[in-house]
């Protein structure tokens, strides 16, 4: 399918048919899609914003990360939360690591643990700190994640 009618389906088709166009554009790698995505970010269905959201990771859309930033601590659906939190790991978003921090409690597991694997992707000094204060979270996901991180993380 050309990008022209995938960016169509993104913005007038039924709800399924804009997520699997999000995941399609995503894949695509045609970086026409970024400006229909970042506006997918504010759909009213979860799907479509998850996929958004993942999608652009795969464009490698930096210019998004503040609307991850604020997804991830604060959108309703676990998914889109757990999305914003994977895709800012891909983008290796320094500035997203204190919004990474805390989704490390987030009430979602599949949340939590992509902030852990995110944090471990970004592998900075402050990123690594929020891994060790969690390596006896109470989630033993995060803690095992953690620590595995922190046992081969490299400093950038």
């Amino acid at each position: 399918m050309e990008i022209d009618k995938l960016i169509q389906t993104l913005v007038q088709g039924t709800i399924l048919a804009r997520a699997t166009a999000a995941e399609r554009l995503g894949k695509s790698g045609d970086k026409r899609a970024v400006p229909p995505l970042l506006e997918a970010l504010s759909d009213p269905h979860a799907k479509v914003r998850s996929n958004a959201a993942f999608a652009l990771g795969q464009l490698g859309a930096s210019e998004a990360v503040p609307v991850f930033i604020d997804l991830v601590t604060e959108d309703s659906d676990a998914w889109v939360r757990k999305s914003a939190a994977k895709t800012l790991g891909i983008l290796k978003a320094r500035k997203a690591v204190d919004a990474l921090a805390r989704a490390l409690n987030d009430g979602a597991a599949v949340v939590r643990k992509n902030a852990v694997r995110s944090l471990g992707q970004i592998a900075t000094h402050d990123a690594m700190k929020a891994l060790e204060r969690v390596t006896n979270h109470e989630d033993p996901t995060v803690a095992q994640a953690a620590r595995l991180f922190l046992k081969g993380a490299r400093l950038d």
